[in-house]
């Protein structure tokens, strides 16, 4: 049995929930990254899958777990709308690394989905709200209960945007626990991750993107504006995956 389960997690009232919470991130902020995903793979429920965007800094997040766990299902979340190189990047990186790739796409394909809203992504914050809802959150929704998920992990950083900045080691997102084992990690820290252990950027990074999604909805970094601004025509941050608000 699972030290920490999802039931007995729900049977708590909200305060001692946040207690709850607060008390194991307090304990995993002195951990390595190495030891949160070792206290992840012991004590939170199974199954447990990695979500990659196979974006810039991606491979990090996917060595990391490989070491530990080298089966585990990487969920990646096709909109049929990523760069020609992030898909040649992951095929690569399948290989590579070996990985238990786990592809999830829209109900709808983005012909379908074009010929019935028109190009959503032109269409202002809701237009754009509502692609990324049925282009990437529910496929991660129905990711999550095919799979019968108790923990998600994932990559993201609080370095990566102020929306993120609050972002905790651990918290509750979809009825899952959802551990972020590198998100206090800086810019040079995954840097020098990934010098150390020879891997690669994104092939899209020697071109001047530092953040990757859709190929209508991404641009290349330029002075004066912020990583988080070179996404979304600079008009929102978030997609929905990581952070719902």
């Amino acid at each position: 049995m699972n030290k920490y389960s999802l039931n007995y997690f729900n049977s708590l009232n909200i305060e001692k929930q946040c207690s709850f919470l607060n008390k194991i991130n307090l304990k995993l902020n002195n951990f390595t990254v190495e030891q949160r995903i070792n206290w992840a793979l012991e004590y939170l429920p199974k199954e447990i899958v990695l979500s990659s965007s196979f974006g810039v800094q991606s491979v990090v997040s996917l060595h990391l777990m490989i070491r530990q766990f080298p089966n585990i299902p990487v969920v990646l979340i096709d909109t049929g709308y990523l760069f020609p190189e992030t898909y040649r990047f992951i095929d690569q990186l399948t290989e590579q690394l070996k990985l238990n790739l786990r592809v999830f796409r829209p109900v709808k394909s983005p012909a379908w989905q074009e010929a019935r809203y028109g190009k959503l992504w032109k269409q202002g914050v809701q237009g754009i709200k509502y692609y990324n809802y049925i282009n990437k959150v529910e496929p991660m929704l129905h990711a999550l209960k095919k799979l019968r998920v108790g923990t998600w992990i994932a990559g993201v950083r609080r370095q990566q945007s102020h929306s993120r900045k609050k972002l905790m080691i651990l918290s509750i997102q979809h009825h899952v626990f959802k551990l972020l084992p590198i998100v206090d990690w800086t810019n040079q820290q995954v840097h020098q991750y990934i010098k150390k252990y020879m891997l690669m950027y994104h092939p899209l990074w020697e071109q001047g993107y530092v953040s990757l999604g859709d190929i209508h909805t991404t641009n290349k970094w330029d002075f004066g504006i912020s990583e988080e601004e070179t996404r979304f025509f600079g008009l929102i941050r978030e997609c929905g995956l990581h952070y719902s608000k």
